[in-house]
């Protein structure tokens, strides 16, 4: 398992658009949280040690933002033939036992991870209602083997800062996880 760092996109970057399949097939973009006051997207898959290790807590993070004016979607960009575990099928199994209430969408080219610099999983970029970057990074200094619960912390104090109107701090830790499964031939020229 090599630890990756995620990129650190620059805060004020609009968000890249997409449009992505969901584990039904239904076809999700940016354009259907235009009305949300923020949107966040995760790049996460269900192999990870680092994803699997936050699981519950995006799930109850999900559950505790579901009233509020926000817009979620995780996206899996991984090689599912090398890495048949992280295959669409399997993402549905991962919706279902994890309880996820946001859509898990699919990145098969793997052109949307590269347009927003993901490199890791979990990779979390929030945005704010003008669509521009407010927060990228950690959920929360929880790791596998830390012994730190997993709480959301730093995401939840972004998210809650936008929510409020208020500025988010630029004090931010780079997310660290597995790095995202590029297909041979498609690695990104960004690390």
């Amino acid at each position: 398992m090599a630890l990756t760092p995620s990129t650190m996109l620059p805060l004020g970057t609009t968000a890249p658009d997409f449009k992505l399949p969901d584990t039904n097939g239904k076809i999700v973009s940016p354009a259907d949280f235009k009305d949300k006051a923020a949107l966040l997207v995760i790049f996460m898959c269900n192999h990870c040690p680092y994803v699997v290790h936050i699981r519950d807590g995006l799930a109850k993070f999900a559950r505790d933002y579901a009233a509020k004016n926000v817009g979620i979607v995780g996206i899996n960009a991984n090689d599912v033939k090398n890495y048949p575990a992280d295959s669409p099928a399997r993402m549905k199994d991962a919706v279902t036992s994890a309880g996820y209430l946001f859509p898990y969408l699919y990145d098969e080219t793997q052109a949307v991870a590269k347009a927003y610099s993901a490199a890791c999983t979990p990779d979390i970029f929030l945005f704010d209602k003008n669509r521009k970057l407010v927060y990228r990074g950690q959920f929360d200094a929880s790791r596998p083997g830390n012994d730190i619960p997993v709480t959301g912390k730093d995401l939840r104090a972004a998210l809650d800062a936008v929510l409020a109107g208020q500025a988010v701090s630029e004090k931010q830790t780079a997310s660290i996880g597995c790095n995202i499964k590029w297909k041979t031939g498609n690695e990104p020229d960004y690390f």
